[in-house]
């Protein structure tokens, strides 16, 4: 009888332990790995590299979308980046390319971050989901089960200051939260220890352009990134926007 009772506070222990696993994005500890090792890496190894995570993913199928997309789309940047821009999902001029943001909205995006001072090359560009859902549907939730783990382990190994998701589905998604991207935007939300700042979709910009409210909005989400990370604001005029 007591032989049960130990069995049965081990498989309690052990319950509550993956729970706090899987909360992180780990589905289960992988043979050879430490529990340390998979705490650190969401099912990763502390100090992989994201070439380490792009080789692991390989010609990836775990979901249904590894069927019908063209070309995995991982990411671009530096992998040291201490801004990670992240969005919903490759569309149809991204699953062509391989390359994320590359689109009419990537070129919004592109000028967002020259405003800001910087270029693509000096920040790290990124989705949730690594292949194009069709038609740009909505992902499914067992999609971004698979896919999400993947993401928090690009955050860690490029180990950036700050992370801007960018529209309702990568910041509800990152968050875990179903608020509207309209509260969760202009303030830092944490990310596994990381400060995020949701913001419009470069998209949704691109839908209502020469709205320069919403524009101005936006900027006054990156000037905040901007403050956070003690890095210069470039000075620009209200009426010059766009």
């Amino acid at each position: 009888m007591e032989n049960k009772d130990d069995l049965g506070k081990l498989v309690s222990a052990v319950t509550v332990y993956l729970d706090e696993l899987r909360t992180s994005g780990v589905e289960g500890l992988p043979f050879g790995k430490s529990a340390e090792q998979v705490k650190s890496g969401a099912d990763g190894i502390k100090g992989e590299t994201l070439d380490d995570i792009r080789a692991e993913l390989g010609d990836c199928c775990c979901c249904s979308l590894g069927e019908t997309r063209t070309n995995l789309v991982f990411g671009v940047g530096n992998p040291h980046a201490d801004i990670v821009f992240v969005g919903e999902a490759p569309g149809r001029d991204e699953d062509l390319k391989g390359e994320p943001f590359v689109g009419e909205a990537g070129q919004i995006l592109t000028r967002m971050i020259t405003r800001m001072g910087l270029t693509r090359q000096d920040v790290y560009i990124c989705n949730v989901l690594k292949c194009r859902p069709p038609n740009n549907r909505n992902p499914h939730a067992d999609e971004i089960e698979k896919c999400s783990p993947f993401m928090l382990r690009q955050v860690r190994a490029i180990g950036p200051k700050a992370i801007v998701a960018l529209g309702t589905f990568a910041s509800q998604t990152l968050l875990a939260n179903r608020e509207p991207i309209g509260r969760l935007r202009g303030r830092f939300h944490d990310y596994h220890g990381v400060p995020l700042m949701p913001t419009f979709h470069p998209s949704y910009l691109l839908r209502n352009r020469g709205n320069n409210d919403l524009l101005w909005t936006v900027w006054e989400d990156m000037v905040q990134v901007l403050n956070l990370l003690k890095m210069p604001v470039p000075e620009v005029k209200r009426q010059g926007k766009g």
